[in-house]
């Protein structure tokens, strides 16, 4: 499965660069002004599930423009984002990638992300460990905040401040050595396990965001939890990531919630 992943990543992948500045239809997903969906966000996904199907033709797909496919009795879902970083993409950014990771029985058991920007092939498969363009990887071994680079994400709502989101970037600006924000959930994840970040933090969240790059995390020896500290759900809203050793000092900030 992991070789199928791989396949449907990159031809998605190759088709975003060669379309790359080339964006003609962009839409706003009605409730959210801030979120877009382009004909090539569309197309990447046919593609991938086209290249899933031919090979797994009853396996469950959970896709970020299509929503769930009609088979769902396997117990094998594949989880996509066609293209992580679609505002980046309509900017003709070079930030953005292809996320696929595969849940088995509710657990993920295998992760792709791929930038065709840089040529980067993140992979996991559970209990094998992370790898970068097949070297493997593992998390950064920074042991404080104060020396930490970390990354975080805004949801498309975050006028409305939900879950404390600005006070908690406040907090961490003044605690760790700098924060960036990069405009892809996926990258920010495999970049952790690489070890150029040390933590990440975000809120509102979906499933395909994070299914690929949460097992990548773990298998580089990194941690992945809630805003607490408790067990993560690609499913729920919150995910704090991190190389584990500034974890527990990521947690004490998130749980400052308003600044002062």
């Amino acid at each position: 499965m992991i070789t199928v992943a791989v396949e449907a990543a990159k031809q998605a992948g190759n088709f975003l660069s060669q379309n790359l500045g080339k964006v003609r239809d962009i839409q706003r997903k009605s409730d959210q002004e801030r979120n877009l969906v382009t004909e090539i966000d569309k197309r990447s996904e046919e593609i991938i599930i086209e290249t899933i199907k031919k090979h797994y033709p009853t396996h469950g797909i959970l896709a970020e423009e299509s929503g769930k496919s009609q088979r769902q009795e396997s117990d094998y879902k594949w989880i996509i984002d066609p293209l992580d970083g679609t505002t980046n993409y309509t900017h003709s950014l070079p930030i953005f990638c292809v996320s696929i990771g595969v849940e088995r029985k509710g657990e993920i058991v295998a992760g792709v992300i791929y930038d065709p920007n840089n040529d980067e092939l993140f992979t996991a498969e559970k209990g094998k460990g992370a790898f970068l363009n097949s070297k493997r990887i593992k998390v950064s071994q920074t042991d404080s905040l104060t020396r930490s680079l970390l990354v975080t994400g805004f949801p498309y709502n975050i006028t409305e401040n939900p879950d404390h989101a600005v006070e908690h970037f406040i907090n961490f600006l003044m605690t760790a050595q700098a924060v960036r924000r990069l405009g892809s959930a996926a990258l920010d994840l495999a970049y952790i396990a690489a070890g150029r970040f040390d933590g990440f933090w975000e809120v509102a969240l979906n499933p395909w965001d994070m299914a690929a790059g949460t097992l990548i995390v773990q298998e580089a020896g990194g941690e992945v939890t809630n805003f607490s500290g408790d067990t993560f759900s690609i499913y729920q809203k919150q995910i704090l990531a991190s190389n584990g050793k500034v974890h527990d000092e990521m947690v004490k900030v998130l749980k400052q919630r308003a600044h002062g």
